[in-house]
């Protein structure tokens, strides 16, 4: 068995943990020690497969911006959403936003953005019905086919419209 693994190790993949992302090192190295530790390659490929999802969820979490623009004529200010919406970059959406704006209407355009999960539907609700609280007309567009399905099935309140 020890033969076997020798022989089938790529051992050029150790010079190379300088050159590839420390990420990628990070979950190597990680698989490696866990299944020489437990002698179970199922735990190793375990352990690598959580490691990289969550790697993944925070690289992706840092792709997500939220820009706004304020149009006076209109008293409008239009919140411009890029990037993936999920439990893991929920907060710092929601933290994008001025909840007290002194706008009386405010657009949320959600057309170059996804909805995963309930957090990230929780966090949209969570900012519509603060801003409403306060006065503000708030206006959700721009939801993709399966985004809007998740906001009519978990915050129907929210009222977005797909576009």
């Amino acid at each position: 068995m020890i033969m076997v693994s020798a022989s089938t190790f790529s051992w050029g993949s150790i010079r190379d943990l300088a050159r590839h992302p420390r990420a990628s090192g990070v979950v190597m190295v990680a698989t490696v020690i866990v299944t020489v530790a437990t002698h179970d390659l199922s735990a190793g490929v375990a352990v690598g497969v959580l490691l990289s999802g969550v790697f993944f969820a925070f690289k992706v979490t840092r792709l997500m911006d939220v820009r706004d623009a304020y149009d006076e004529a209109t008293d409008t200010r239009t919140y411009s959403v890029s990037g993936q919406i999920f439990f893991a970059s929920a907060e710092i959406f929601a933290d994008r936003f001025d909840l007290r704006d002194t706008a009386a209407h405010v657009r949320i355009d959600l057309s170059a953005s996804h909805l995963w999960d309930i957090t990230a539907v929780g966090a949209l609700e969570d900012v519509v019905t603060k801003m409403r609280h306060h006065g503000i007309l708030v206006e959700v567009i721009g939801l993709n086919r399966a985004s809007a399905i998740l906001v009519d099935r978990l915050a129907p309140a929210v009222g977005g419209r797909a576009g």
